[in-house]
C-alpha cells in the first residue's frame, strides 16, 4: 500500500531560518525516514529568484523522501493541501520603527496567510515562527474561522531551549537532566522562563542551584535577551537554533508527548486554567495527544514573584492585541 505524501508549507523560504529548516525537514528529521514529503515554499516576489537557488540545493541533496517542491508568492496556491505549516516569514523591525508599525505591517501578511490556509488547507497544523509570533499567530487564527484557534500555535521552544541550556550550565549537569522548563507569556523581552517549577536531576532547580537571586535576575534576563546577544555577536539574528526549535516544536505538536514530559507552546488562551485573559496567544506548559491535540498542564504553582512577572507579559499581549484590532 502506497503511503500518502505529507505536505509541509514554509513561508519566508529564502530567509535564514527557512534555509536551515528546509534541509532538516527534507532529510527526514520532522516525520522520519519512511514518510514521503512535499515542500510548499512561499516567498515574496522579490525573493523568488533566491528561493530558486535554495530549491536547486534541495534537489542536489537527493533526499530520498522529498518527492515534490512547490514554490510561489501566492499563499492560496502554495499552501494548497498542506498538512503542516511553518509561518517563518515576517517583516523585521527596522531602525526607528515603533511596535505598532511592526504589528501593522505584519498584520497584513498574517491576515492573508490565515485566510489562505482556511480556504485551501483544511487539515493544517500551523506553527507561527515569524515575530512578533504570538500576536502574528492571533491575527492568522482570527482570519481562519474554519480551521479554528486549535490549529494555530506560536513558537516559544527556542526560549525553552535557551532556558534549559542555561540551567544545565549553572547546575553543572547535562541538558537531559533538566526537565519541566516552562516559558510563560509572550515571545518577547517580557517572557517568563520558569525556574521555580523546573527540575534538575529530579529535584527542584532551586534546590540544586541554591541561588534564587541568580535565578530571578541573571537567569531570566539572560534568556529574555539571548536573541539580542546573538545579534550583537554575529551581526545576524538566530537562524540555526531557531530552525531547530521550530522543528522540535512541530514534532511536539504532531507526536504524543512522552509520559512525564511537557513543552512550552503559545496557544489560544480561552479556557486556560491559570486565569490568563481570554483572546490572547499565550505560552503555557503543554502536553500533546498527537496531531495538534494539546492540553495545558494544570496545577503548576506560581509564587508572588512569578505571578507578577507573568502579569507583565499578559499586559504586553493585551496592548499588542489592542494595536491590531482592525486585523482580527
Amino acid at each position: 500500500m502506497q503511503q500518502t505524501i505529507k505536505r509541509i508549507g514554509v513561508s519566508g523560504g529564502a530567509g535564514q531560518i527557512a534555509y536551515a529548516l528546509l534541509f532538516m525537514i527534507a532529510s527526514g528529521e520532522l516525520l522520519g525516514n519512511e514518510q514521503d514529503i512535499a515542500l510548499h515554499i512561499l516567498e515574496v516576489p522579490g525573493a523568488l529568484e533566491a528561493l530558486k537557488g535554495v530549491v536547486m540545493e534541495l534537489e542536489d541533496c537527493a533526499f530520498p523522501r522529498l518527492k515534490e517542491i512547490r514554490i510561489g508568492s501566492e499563499p492560496r496556491e502554495v499552501f494548497q493541501g498542506a498538512n503542516y505549516v511553518f509561518l517563518v516569514g515576517a517583516k523585521p523591525r527596522g531602525p526607528g520603527m515603533e511596535r505598532k508599525d511592526l504589528l501593522a505591517d505584519n498584520g497584513k501578511i498574517f491576515v492573508a496567510q490565515g485566510k489562505a490556509l482556511d480556504a485551501v488547507a483544511p487539515e493544517a497544523i500551523t506553527l507561527v515562527v515569524g515575530n512578533p509570533c504570538n500576536t502574528n499567530c492571533l491575527i492568522a487564527l482570527k482570519n481562519a474561522p474554519k480551521l479554528g484557534p486549535s490549529r494555530f500555535f506560536a513558537m516559544t521552544r527556542l526560549d525553552q531551549n535557551r532556558a534549559q541550556a542555561l540551567l544545565a550550565k549553572k547546575g553543572h549537569v547535562g541538558i537531559s537532566d533538566v526537565k519541566q522548563v516552562t516559558i510563560w507569556g509572550n515571545h518577547s523581552s517580557t517572557q517568563v522562563p520558569d525556574f521555580m517549577n523546573a527540575k534538575i536531576c529530579g529535584k527542584s532547580a532551586l534546590e540544586v542551584i541554591q541561588d534564587r537571586r541568580w535565578c530571578e535576575e541573571s537567569f531570566i534576563s539572560e534568556v529574555q535577551k539571548r536573541g539580542a546577544a546573538v545579534i550583537a555577536a554575529r551581526g545576524k539574528s538566530s537562524a540555526a537554533s531557531a530552525a531547530h526549535a521550530a522543528l522540535e516544536a512541530m514534532k511536539s505538536l504532531i507526536f504524543p508527548t512522552p509520559q512525564g514530559e511537557m513543552f512550552s507552546m503559545g496557544l489560544y488562551s480561552d479556557g486556560n486554567p491559570y486565569g490568563v485573559a481570554p483572546g490572547l496567544v499565550f505560552s503555557f506548559p503543554c502536553r500533546s495527544q498527537g496531531q495538534g491535540r494539546l492540553e495545558i498542564v494544570k496545577n503548576i504553582e506560581w509564587d508572588a514573584f512569578l505571578k507578577a512577572k507573568i502579569a507583565l507579559s499578559e499586559k504586553e499581549l493585551l496592548e499588542e492585541r489592542a494595536l491590531i484590532q482592525d486585523y482580527l
